[in-house]
């Protein structure tokens, strides 16, 4: 079996060799042999592993590939195939939920005032992320005049649908400036409302290409490993 060195495969993946050792560290890789002067020895396989962590984790994220990859080494591969699925069923949601931000969009001239309950009835948002994105400044409230409940109109609907699709994407420089060009939004710049509209469909995008890539290098480990 083919001996590879740390070095060599932190250059082909250009990462550092501590990155490769913060992997074995979590359990995501197997733990490799050691020489006699106490030097890990790679093979072929953990290349492999190496290779798939390196195209899974832009699409999926570090979480949802650390999973991924235990499973397989566990020789799950069924079990590891369910937790793909379950993200890319996320990627079609968040691709309605714009789709539903669309036709928020034309009936924003209608006044709608919602508790902070309703308002989470009609986006699947707890409550409780409302109000934190409340206190952040994502989203704002108006006061009833009767009982002093928190009151949101549509326009605060649609930012929270927003607020929303960056929950299942991968942390990047690129979300952290949707979600300022969300919290900036005014309700009477349309053009900019449709602009991060226009940003969070092309991230889905993005996203969904990302993990088909990740997916292939799924494949062929799951193949090196005789999983398929």
């Amino acid at each position: 079996m083919k001996k590879i060195r740390p070095i060599d495969i932190a250059k082909k993946l250009n990462i550092s060799t501590s990155t490769l050792r913060s992997y074995e560290d979590r359990g995501i890789v197997p733990k490799p042999e050691r020489s006699s002067a106490g030097y890990r020895i790679y093979t072929e396989e953990h290349v492999a592993y190496f290779e798939c962590i390196a195209a899974m984790s832009p699409g999926f994220g570090m979480d949802i590939t650390s999973a991924v990859l235990k499973k397989l080494q566990r020789k799950e591969l069924d079990a590891a195939l369910w937790i793909i699925n379950h993200a890319q069923v996320a990627n079609y949601e968040d691709k309605i939920t714009i789709e539903r931000v669309n036709k928020h969009l034309e009936t924003l001239t209608h006044e709608h005032a919602m508790t902070i309950g309703e308002l989470s009835l009609q986006t699947n948002i707890p409550p409780s992320t409302l109000r934190y994105w409340e206190k952040e400044g994502f989203i704002t409230s108006r006061r009833g005049e009767l009982n002093n409940y928190r009151l949101f109109d549509t326009f605060q609907l649609i930012k929270a649908l927003l607020m929303k699709i960056t929950q299942n994407a991968v942390y990047s420089y690129e979300v952290i400036q949707i979600k300022k060009e969300i919290k900036e939004l005014n309700q009477h710049d349309l053009e900019e409302v449709r602009k991060v509209i226009h940003d969070l469909q092309k991230h889905l995008n993005k996203r969904n290409q990302k993990q088909l890539k990740g997916i292939s290098y799924l494949y062929k480990l799951s193949k090196i490993l005789n999983q398929h």
